[in-house]
């Protein structure tokens, strides 16, 4: 994406590659030294990946393990800094393995920089994750 691209449009886009399945155009839009946090991740899941490459390998097997089919009630909001936005959304889905239902609420605080993410602080529901068949990472719990 262009460096001029809004933030708005950067995630919107990145949303619908999710959807697509598209994880190395997703992790494409991500700064080479980008970081992504997960305040509330459960024991054993990771807290902070440092870097284009390490959100790449934390997000490698994600369609394997959960079908998104949507981003229900997503709400942008405009921060003071015009390169931030916070991001409230559903994401709805399945669990592959499963069958199941998946359904994860989330908040995002995602910062981009010369239209390419540079943070992404992910505030997602940690109790969805643990549903059998959840655990993309590898995780250690």
């Amino acid at each position: 994406m262009p460096a001029h691209t809004a933030p708005e449009e950067l995630f919107r886009h990145g949303l619908r590659l999710l959807l697509d399945k598209d994880i190395p155009g997703w992790v494409a839009l991500w700064a080479e030294d980008g970081v992504m946090e997960f305040p509330f991740a459960p024991e054993g899941w990771p807290r902070r990946l440092e870097g284009r490459d390490a959100v790449a390998a934390y997000m490698r097997g994600y369609p394997d393990h959960i079908d998104l089919h949507d981003f229900p009630g997503l709400r942008i909001h405009r921060t003071e800094d015009p390169e931030t936005l916070v991001a409230e959304m559903r994401g709805v889905g399945r669990l592959v393995r499963t069958g199941e239902p998946f359904d994860m609420t989330y908040i995002a605080v995602v910062t981009v920089r010369e239209g390419r993410i540079a943070a992404y602080r992910d505030y997602w529901n940690p109790l969805a994750v643990l549903e059998d068949g959840a655990d993309f990472t590898g995780s250690a719990r």
